[in-house]
C-alpha cells in the first residue's frame, strides 16, 4: 500500500486555560487558532475542550520545535498530508 500522506487532525482544547482550536499532524499538535469571545463561551466547544487533552505553550514550542528538525511541520515545509482541506485557512495559498 503507497504512502498516501499524514493525516491532519483537528480539535477544541486548552492551551494554558484558553480554549483554542488546535491542528495536530499525525496526532502531534503543531499550531492552533485562537477563538472568536463568543466561541470561548460557547458551552459546546467548553465541554469538547473540557473531554480533550490540555497543552501548555511550552508542549508546543517542543513540537513545533521537533516537526521543525525533522522537516515535518506542515506550515513551514511541503508535507504529504492525505487530508489538507483539514489545513489551517491562513496556510493555503
Amino acid at each position: 500500500m503507497a504512502f498516501a500522506g499524514y493525516e491532519i487532525s483537528t480539535m477544541h482544547c486548552f492551551v494554558d486555560n484558553v480554549p483554542v482550536k488546535m491542528y495536530f499532524i499525525a496526532g502531534m499538535p503543531f499550531t492552533f487558532d485562537t477563538l472568536e469571545d463568543d466561541q470561548k463561551q460557547d458551552k459546546w466547544i467548553l465541554s469538547e475542550c473540557a473531554l480533550n487533552p490540555e497543552f501548555t505553550m511550552e508542549y508546543m514550542y517542543r513540537a513545533s520545535d521537533y516537526l521543525i528538525s525533522e522537516e515535518c511541520h506542515p506550515l513551514l515545509f511541503e508535507v504529504e498530508v492525505c487530508n489538507p482541506d483539514l489545513m489551517p485557512d491562513d496556510s493555503v495559498s
